[in-house]
């Protein structure tokens, strides 16, 4: 249930009735430019060999990290039991900040050529860093906060932005279908990775052993994905970030949408974290627990892929209003959950609307991008305040639930913080009303 790279399967629903080549540009902070070569070959072995590496490194990245409850649940229950629930989930809330807030750094890099340096480092950090956690003793917070939450986060932020980019040097008619193809690898990841580490944790393995077959799976995949991977084309200048941030602070809508959109992810990983060990400590069957993420993540692959078919006739900003709305009310059912019944309908609902949220973001803020040269950085920035949103989200939550693991409290404040944000979201949508600007079949869909 990452958040940045999954979603770009939803493009087609953002097509604005402009020149279509002006529509084919690839984000500026992220992209590439055409050069005197001839376009993108829209095939071959070197291009699917990339689109292939750039979904291991998305299961491996963001997938991995949608994987953390299990983390969260088995750190609160046997192996860090001296420290409360709210400072353990500082350890993925800080690898989930850090993976989305690094692209800004990655990003233009990327632009500067450096693809290859920051695929090789980024998969050394990650590798490194789960190898490196499972000589945590237990405990050892402050081991597992560096290793597993900052070493990790680095990582994974090198090498995110640039494995979606990439993909735009290979393909131009087919950008779309391969980039929902390499942004699979976030769902799929996020469904297989807990199945893995329940078995391993919570078997006959132990912590150390299970996280060292988890570390060298990863490490497997990442030398697959860094010897898949290939580039073809010179960057071009990426656009200013100051620049394009001076015309952002004076856009009312951008900053509504950010603003709603941080309130919003204040509340949204309370189930990502805790929806395994709410399930545990209600008295759940503790099998049947370890697969309440991979429900809540399968659903959340379902609403990834249907969103942009729904949008389509919806406008994008209308469905998200939609899915933010039904996310916080399901946020707040929590403090009723109690039984097996429970923990399906909670995960299948938490998770189609949160993937069909994930998938709508990117597309949000096109539709909200009058120069698409300036997207990568707008993306950039929105997603640098929106990742405050998740960093303070698991720690508050923890904070709530407290020693006694007062479930309501912390499910009524994340409900309502994250339904503060859809209302953001809803004054967002009367102003465009107001100006006039829901002709755009992109924002409000194709009847309007």
């Amino acid at each position: 249930m990452s958040m940045k790279p999954a979603i770009h399967n939803t493009f087609t629903t953002n097509k604005k009735e402009d020149d279509p080549e002006e529509l084919g540009h690839p984000p500026a902070s992220n992209s590439q430019t055409a050069c005197s070569e001839p376009g993108p070959p829209d095939g071959g072995f070197q291009a699917w060999g990339t689109a292939f590496g750039c979904f291991l490194v998305q299961f491996c990245g963001f997938g991995y990290i949608a994987s953390f409850g299990v983390y969260q649940d088995y750190y609160t229950r046997i192996y860090m039991t001296n420290h409360s629930p709210s400072a353990i989930s500082w350890i993925g809330a800080l690898t989930s900040f850090l993976s989305v807030n690094i692209t800004l750094f990655s990003g233009p890099l990327y632009d500067r050529g450096w693809f290859y340096q920051l695929m090789v480092v980024g998969s050394l950090l990650q590798s490194l860093s789960l190898f490196a956690l499972s000589f945590t003793k237990p405990d050892q917070l402050y081991l597992a906060f560096i290793v597993q939450g900052v070493l990790s986060g680095f990582g994974m932020g090198l090498m995110s932005g640039p494995t979606v980019a990439v993909v735009s040097q290979h393909f131009s008619r087919k950008r779309t279908l391969v980039m929902s193809l390499v942004s699979s690898g976030t769902p799929l990841g996020s469904m297989i990775h807990p199945i893995m580490l329940n078995h391993l944790l919570n078997g006959t393995v132990g912590f150390a052993n299970g996280v060292r077959i988890s570390a060298s799976f990863v490490s497997a995949l990442l030398l697959i994905a860094c010897l898949c991977m290939r580039t073809r084309e010179f960057p071009a200048p990426t656009v200013s970030y100051t620049v394009v941030a001076r015309k952002c602070s004076r856009e009312v809508l951008f900053i509504l949408m950010t603003v709603g959109s941080t309130s919003f992810q204040i509340g949204f990983f309370f189930p990502v974290f805790y929806l395994q060990l709410d399930s545990t400590k209600h008295g759940i069957d503790i099998n049947f627990s370890f697969y309440s993420l991979v429900i809540m993540n399968a659903a959340c692959f379902i609403g990834r892929c249907t969103s942009g078919i729904i949008a389509a006739y919806t406008g994008v900003l209308n469905f998200t209003i939609a899915s933010t709305v039904a996310c916080s009310a399901v946020i707040i059912s929590m403090m009723a959950l109690s039984d097996v019944a429970d923990v399906v309908v909670l995960g299948l609902t938490y998770g189609y609307f949160s993937g069909v949220y994930i998938a709508l973001l990117v597309p949000l803020v096109t539709v909200l991008t009058p120069d698409l040269s300036e997207l990568g950085a707008r993306m950039g920035i929105c997603f640098a305040f929106t990742a405050f949103g998740g960093l303070l989200s698991g720690p508050i939550s923890g904070a709530l639930l407290g020693p006694q693991y007062k479930w309501w409290i912390a499910s009524l404040f994340s409900g309502l913080i994250a339904l503060v944000g859809s209302s953001i979201l809803v004054v967002m949508r009367l102003i465009i009303y107001r100006r006039g600007i829901n002709k755009s079949p992109s924002i409000a869909g194709g009847n309007t």
